[in-house]
């Protein structure tokens, strides 16, 4: 069972949506918030904001998501877990391209990492998206 104590800081990273429910803005729309968080210390490395219409983060986005959590740590996780329900083929292409093991699992294995996450952005943002 995967657990933030089976994990050296650094070793591997998680990337998740954040969000329930898309971020509504009045000029661009909805957006989904991809998280990028280290799954030993559970700290947030990078966000990425999707839209809704774009299922996933386009490659530029991608790299600056791995880029950002890489300037956090000085270096790169050996392992990136992904949900199996999150549409990120781009990013997962961008992780194998940099020497990272990507693993797909039910999301449900990841909810003891990223649950507490989830909770403070629904309590930050209202839990009913922005307007």
């Amino acid at each position: 069972m995967l657990h933030p104590r089976t994990f050296q800081v650094n070793e591997a990273w998680i990337v998740f949506k954040l969000n329930e429910i898309p971020i509504t803005t009045e000029a661009d729309g909805g957006f989904n918030v991809i998280a990028l968080m280290d799954a030993a210390s559970c700290f947030i490395l990078g966000t990425g904001f999707v839209p809704v219409a774009a299922a996933e983060l386009p490659e530029m986005e991608a790299k600056r998501l791995l880029n950002s959590g890489k300037a956090r740590k000085q270096e790169l996780p050996k392992t990136l877990y992904v949900p199996e329900n999150l549409i990120a083929d781009v990013l997962c292409t961008e992780a194998e391209r940099n020497g990272i093991t990507v693993i797909r699992v039910p999301e449900r294995q990841l909810l003891v990492f990223i649950g507490e996450a989830r909770e403070g952005f629904k309590a930050h943002i209202g839990g009913s998206g922005l307007q």
